[in-house]
């Protein structure tokens, strides 16, 4: 089963990768006045998540709440201890200005995620009623509240968007 389970790792990167992209070409398909195209990218976009949600269940990848925080406390904690560093210093070194922004937002906000997450863990099984807000411009997560200033990136309080 090893070829198989290589194939539903690389089927759920696909179908993850898919998602994503179809969302990003919604928004620009609306941005361009193109509604019924951002619809049908939109749907797209959910189909490839039941697919990517198909995919990683066959692999066994979603656990118990407990360790599925764990997990990801432990792919944050990788990606700014040792993903990002690394990319933040290829673009430095390639004077990729844009990238590198986009990598330090990352770094940054993956930083909070981990800290969110240990949180979480550490009050699980408490009945905590916690809104979170994310910058649509870095990324960043906040608790609560909005502030009126993103501290990574300076965007103001109105590119929050508060998640439901």
């Amino acid at each position: 089963m090893a070829k198989t389970d290589d194939n539903l790792k690389d089927a759920f990167a696909g179908e993850s990768q898919a998602n994503r992209k179809y969302l990003a070409f919604a928004k620009k398909a609306e941005e361009e006045g193109f509604k019924q195209i951002a619809r049908l990218f939109r749907a797209a976009a959910e189909a490839e998540t039941v697919h990517a949600h198909s995919h990683l269940r066959e692999l066994g990848g979603i656990k118990s709440t407990k360790e599925n925080l764990e997990a990801a406390i432990r792919g944050e904690t990788h990606e700014f201890s040792s993903m990002y560093p690394q990319m933040i210093k290829d673009a430095e070194a390639e004077g990729s200005k844009g990238a590198l922004r986009s990598f330090n937002f990352a770094n940054e906000v993956e930083k909070i995620h981990a800290a969110l997450y240990q949180k979480a863990l550490g009050n699980i099984g408490e009945n905590a009623d916690a809104d979170y807000y994310v910058c649509r411009v870095c990324g960043n997560t906040v608790e609560n509240e909005a502030p009126d200033e993103c501290p990574i990136c300076g965007a103001k309080k109105n590119m929050f968007k508060k998640m439901e």
